[in-house]
């Protein structure tokens, strides 16, 4: 039955790729995290792209909007969405799975670079909240 699923193009389009790569890259799955040696400038630089990119849906202070989910709660911690799950959500958008927001395009305009800086940005500010 799943190859019957996954022969039919219609049935598995690039929306549920998308949130396949995300769950296997970023739920539970342990690795090196990009934040793991994030520096303080790294951090720094990390909050400016993610103001200028990430805070209108998720809050300034990473707590959320009424347009996307706060990454201050233990959904987004790194043991449930390692930082692969940040990168491919950026890069390919995700479709709507932990919240009522809708789904999350991608962000055109952020190199890996300026990723990591995000993720390393959010997880200072988790761990300032007790998230580890």
């Amino acid at each position: 039955m799943l190859r019957t699923i996954l022969s039919r193009p219609t049935l598995w389009t690039g929306a549920a790729v998308a949130f396949a790569a995300v769950i296997v890259a970023g739920c539970g799955v342990s690795g090196t995290d990009l934040s793991d040696d994030a520096s303080r400038e790294q951090v720094a630089q990390g909050r400016v792209v993610y103001e200028r990119s990430c805070a209108s849906c998720h809050g300034i202070d990473a707590d959320g909007t009424d347009r996307g989910p706060s990454f201050l709660n233990d959904v987004y911690e790194p043991s449930h969405h390692a930082d692969g799950a940040f990168l491919l959500a950026v890069k390919v958008g995700v479709p709507e799975h932990h919240w009522n927001f809708g789904d999350m395009p991608p962000v055109e305009g952020v190199s890996d670079d300026e990723i990591a800086g995000i993720v390393g940005y959010i997880r200072s500010l988790q761990r300032a909240e007790g998230i580890e």
